[in-house]
């Protein structure tokens, strides 16, 4: 579905931000993009979906091919009409805007209306929280009603991939395994799905592969169960070492002066 080959970012025509980095989203499989912040992911994300050229930057090398498509370089509503939706960290839903009109801009390059209506139920299905509160003020909604109604938005295109950037951010344990569950359930109805996250234990309990990003570069991948076998994935992300002992914020920082995968 997805084919990322090589990819080299430059912001501002002096900052090389990505170095190198491929990736490939299988159809109709989930797939997992961990890193800290800085690491590269939403720069990944901007060069699959067009949005560069909003942040200064540029694509100087590599390819990204979609569906058999090149898109490298082309223009976002081109993208997005060929198939791919986002959901940017932080949610960006229209905060003054009722929920049912924030859907409804999701469906903006759907011209049947049918369609637009039959998405518009698709979306009350996956959340249900959100069908009583369709008249609501967006703004008013709680985190985890917002978050629901980003990704139900991204919904309203029926895309064939779906980015998610950071869904878990901010989020109660009981929100985020909420999160967790429709993504499993969008994947299941066909929509292959980019997560991108640093929560990892909820990545990986329900993606089909991982990627790990360091400063720019895919330094691992590998199935979930190899990640999160891996001494330092458990470390960095999970907090674990050894037999499941949480180790304190300092001693975890001694991650960044070995970086065993980058030797």
């Amino acid at each position: 579905m997805l084919q990322v080959s090589n990819l080299e970012v430059v912001y501002n025509d002096v900052v090389l931000v990505l170095r190198g980095v491929s990736l490939e989203v299988p159809t109709g499989k989930i797939v997992a993009l961990l890193g800290a912040n800085g690491a590269g992911k939403t720069t990944t994300m901007r060069a699959v979906t067009g949005l560069l050229d909003v942040h200064e930057g540029e694509i100087t090398k590599g390819q990204v091919v979609f569906d058999g498509t090149d898109i490298t370089d082309k223009d976002p509503s081109y993208i997005v009409r060929n198939g791919i939706s986002q959901v940017m960290e932080g949610r960006r839903i229209f905060a003054e805007m009722s929920v049912d009109d924030n859907l409804r801009a999701g469906a903006y390059t759907t011209p049947n209306r049918a369609r637009v209506d039959e998405a518009l139920d698709r979306v009350m299905t996956l959340f249900p929280l959100l069908s009583p509160r369709r008249k609501s003020v967006a703004g008013y909604l709680s985190g985890g009603e917002q978050q629901m109604l980003a990704i139900g938005r991204a919904l309203m295109q029926e895309p064939k991939l779906l980015i998610l950037d950071e869904p878990s951010l901010g989020l109660a344990p009981r929100l985020v395994q909420q999160i967790r569950d429709i993504v499993v359930e969008i994947n299941k109805q066909g929509t292959s799905v980019l997560l991108i996250e640093q929560n990892a234990n909820m990545a990986l309990s329900i993606a089909h592969h991982g990627y790990v990003m360091e400063t720019g570069k895919m330094v691992m991948d590998g199935s979930p169960q190899k990640l999160l076998k891996d001494e330092d994935v458990r470390e960095f992300y999970l907090g674990l070492h050894g037999e499941g002992m949480r180790k304190s914020f300092r001693d975890v920082k001694h991650y960044k002066r070995r970086k065993r995968w980058l030797s």
